[in-house]
């Protein structure tokens, strides 16, 4: 590791080390939350909040544990349309989140393809980060995880809003995508630096902010590779960890600085702490069947 970034983060764990422990917070009847969860032991502790069964996530993803498949690419239908303003990053006590509205034109955001059986609709984005001395990303890919993972989440056309997704097996599906701390970035991804100009804004629980100026959903992309992913049935990866979900992972990680994933780490959880390592630990695969879609061409080369 080069010396200037251990400098850096050696700088930025002293406030971590140094946090005092504030109060739980209070509803508004003024009693402390009953329905209360974090990440302190990154979800070891959600018996009873969190459901159990064969189809958690997230898991360890790796090719060579993988069904190398032909199957369609996933196609983004209206991402590269304006969405309608205003655009609003909020701190959820658990994350930095975003509701995907409608676009300019009165359409919404959706994906076809992969595993996926009819058209899903986009509801939200959010991210999961780690710490200065810690990786933060859910999934891991061949055994390494990544700074930062994004999800963006679709709900099945067929029904009417995301609760009601959730009672199904096909009711939602998750884009991840990952990030990757590099010295010199050598991308631009402008939409994204839109929504990280906005995390000192959201520092604590509750907080809201405005996102500047026009944004698609494409623009969170930059130049991502879409073509080569991991797709395999799961859960939410946060309570109540419904197994609704069809999960899409790029497998291509996006070059993004330091400086910016160091803005995640300044967040606060809903009970005050420094919101890090605010990711769910790995869970069993369970002998699930779990596809990589890649090229033809690619194919070839990964089976030698």
């Amino acid at each position: 590791m080069p010396e200037s970034r251990l400098f850096q983060k050696l700088l930025l764990l002293l406030p971590l080390a140094y946090t005092n422990k504030p109060q739980l917070p209070h509803n508004d009847d003024g009693d402390h939350r009953v329905h209360h969860w974090n990440y302190e032991y990154n979800g070891n502790d959600w018996g009873g909040t969190c459901r159990t069964g064969l189809r958690q996530s997230p898991i360890r993803l790796a090719v060579q544990k993988s069904l190398l498949v032909a199957m369609p690419r996933i196609t983004f239908g209206n991402y590269d349309t304006k969405l309608r303003p205003p655009l609003t990053l909020v701190n959820n006590g658990h994350s930095a989140h975003m509701d995907i509205p409608e676009t300019l034109d009165n359409s919404r955001p959706f994906i076809t393809g992969g595993l996926l059986k009819g058209r899903y609709i986009a509801e939200g984005l959010h991210f999961h980060w780690g710490s200065p001395n810690w990786r933060g990303s859910e999934h891991s890919i061949q055994d390494h995880r990544y700074d930062v993972e994004m999800h963006i989440v679709h709900r099945n056309s067929r029904y009417a809003d995301l609760p009601e997704a959730l009672k199904y097996k096909d009711g939602v599906a998750v884009l991840g995508v990952m990030f990757k701390i590099v010295q010199t970035p050598d991308a631009f991804f402008p939409g994204l630096n839109k929504i990280f100009a906005q995390l000192p804004k959201i520092k604590k629980y509750k907080e809201e902010a405005t996102i500047l100026g026009s944004l698609t959903l494409g623009q969170v992309f930059g130049n991502l590779n879409t073509r080569d992913f991991f797709t395999y049935r799961g859960s939410l990866t946060t309570p109540d960890c419904e197994e609704a979900v069809t999960w899409t992972v790029f497998s291509q990680p996006l070059p993004i600085s330091f400086p910016a994933v160091s803005r995640f780490w300044n967040l606060r959880s809903s009970d005050g702490y420094r919101l890090v390592n605010n990711y769910r630990n790995i869970q069993p695969r369970n002998n699930r069947p779990v596809y990589y879609r890649t090229s033809p061409n690619q194919i070839n080369n990964l089976l030698g």
